[in-house]
């Protein structure tokens, strides 16, 4: 029984005319553009629900990203119009952005179901192709339920079910859309799947199966700049310019801003299931396998693939490194952090060069130098946080979740505050650094810089805890 009872109740005593009656009951009045009826059943009506379920991705991505990159050791928030919560990994219930990321999730679910149950078949032109992306569009409402939660409920008012199962129903999904029509993108969903289930087998053959596929494919969510959704990350990293709202590791700097201005049309996309992602679980499970060879074959292929991708040359010169507090970060490039070099950009000496797709300071040295020991893994995960900035990736593999929020434990019978998922699942291995996560040391003059904690490193240190390192 709901700790908590909400009753509500209506008493109306006006006597009104019949006529008025009518005015005020609102129940019997229906827009005929917005009914069911204007789009199940219509031609082409198959199609345009999926650019609907393309736009619903954007809010996905705008509520998620701005979680895991502040709650990872990714990004220092300084002074945004974003939560001022998660930066410490405070997950609270009644956070609504809690509320807003769960909602954005399961309505992509919502809208991708209704979309292969009644839209598709009755739309006379529906395609295998679009039916195939109705599939993976739930497979990935599942998908981000799993990463970011330890359990949700998979339909409306529903028990919750846990990550593992969220992960399953995601494979199970992708399967679907592979059937009907291999993409590239559709494997490597499901390669992400089993690689945070811990099942290397199947992530391997997915990962193996994209790359065969399309060996440098690249999907990503776009956003309209003019009509919206705009890209909320973007904002913070670039549009607000003097604000300096958000400040990267310096050991990221030169990966920073990853999203940029485009035009007043579009907003910088979100390259979010790219070939990148295959070629590093294949190098873990290979490193996993004790197998040098094999992981330093993909990585040199990783590599070669960033090589191609774009790099956008920008004027980022309004950075200031930073405006709340002028000199306490370093902008300069001989600026030495950790003892490597090269990190660092100077924006004030004109445009810089920054990676929007994927960038990484990984050498051929270093993959020529990598052992299949723990160095080996760190360096492994270093270059997963690289290459996945800005993506929301780096949250998931320090094995944080949030929590259900407030709202639906109230409303949904299925759920007590105190149930799995209602409290924050954070592995005593973060808990004990999070005040370090994004502090620094710089000495201006020595021109040196150094980050707290090497955080991939404590995540390899506890490769055996079930939260992180899942091949291990």
């Amino acid at each position: 029984m709901k700790k908590i009872t909400i009753i509500f109740l209506a008493i109306l005593g006006f006597s009104c005319s019949g006529d008025f009656k009518d005015v005020v009951d609102f129940t019997t009045v229906e827009n005929p553009n917005l009914s069911e009826a204007s789009v199940v059943g219509q031609p082409n009506s198959s199609s345009i629900w999926l650019s609907g379920l393309e736009r619903q991705l954007g809010f996905v991505f705008n509520e998620t990203l701005v979680l895991a990159e502040l709650g990872s050791d990714n990004y220092l928030n300084t002074q945004t119009f974003f939560n001022q919560f998660l930066d410490g990994l405070n997950i609270q219930i009644t956070d609504p952005d809690m509320r807003d990321t769960q909602r954005q999730i399961q309505r992509l679910r919502e809208l991708a179901v209704f979309g292969k149950d009644n839209v598709g078949p009755g739309d006379p032109n529906y395609t295998a192709a679009t039916e195939a992306e109705y599939n993976y569009f739930e497979g990935l409402s599942y998908l981000f339920s799993a990463m970011y939660f330890s359990a949700l409920p998979a339909e409306p008012l529903g028990a919750p079910i846990s990550a593992e199962q969220h992960y399953q129903n995601a494979v199970t999904a992708f399967d679907a859309a592979i059937g009907i029509n291999p993409r590239a993108e559709y494997h490597l969903a499901k390669a992400r799947a089993n690689y945070y289930l811990g099942n290397k087998a199947g992530a391997v053959q997915a990962a193996t199966a994209a790359l065969a596929l399309d060996p440098a494919f690249d999907r990503s969510v776009s956003y309209d700049n003019a009509n919206g959704p705009a890209n909320n990350f973007e904002g913070a990293l670039y549009g607000r310019a003097t604000f300096d709202d958000l400040q990267p590791l310096p050991t990221l700097d030169f990966l920073d801003p990853k999203y940029s201005f485009l035009s007043p049309a579009l907003d910088a996309p979100v390259h979010y299931m790219k070939a990148e992602e295959a070629l590093l679980i294949l190098a873990e499970a290979a490193l996993s396998d004790n197998d040098i060879a094999a992981a330093r074959a993909n990585l040199t292929s990783l590599l070669d693939l960033v090589a191609t991708r774009e790099v956008r040359n920008i004027d980022d010169s309004i950075e200031q490194r930073i405006e709340v507090d002028p000199g306490s970060r370093p902008d300069k490039a001989d600026v030495v952090v950790n003892g490597r070099t090269g990190l660092v950009l100077d924006r004030q000496s004109g445009n810089v060069d920054i990676p929007s797709v994927s960038g990484t300071s990984l050498t051929a040295a270093d993959i020529a130098a990598m052992n299949d020991d723990d160095a080996g893994l760190t360096l492994l995960y270093r270059t997963r946080q690289e290459v996945f900035i800005a993506e929301g990736l780096r949250f998931v593999d320090m094995g944080v979740k949030l929590v259900i929020d407030e709202n639906e434990i109230l409303l949904n019978e299925n759920i007590n505050e105190g149930d799995t998922g209602t409290a924050p699942v954070i592995p005593s291995f973060i808990s004990a650094v999070v005040a370090d996560l994004d502090a620094i040391s710089y000495d201006a003059g020595a021109s040196t810089a150094s980050t707290a904690i090497d955080l991939s490193a404590i995540l390899v240190a506890n490769k055996s805890a079930a939260e992180v390192v899942p091949f291990e």
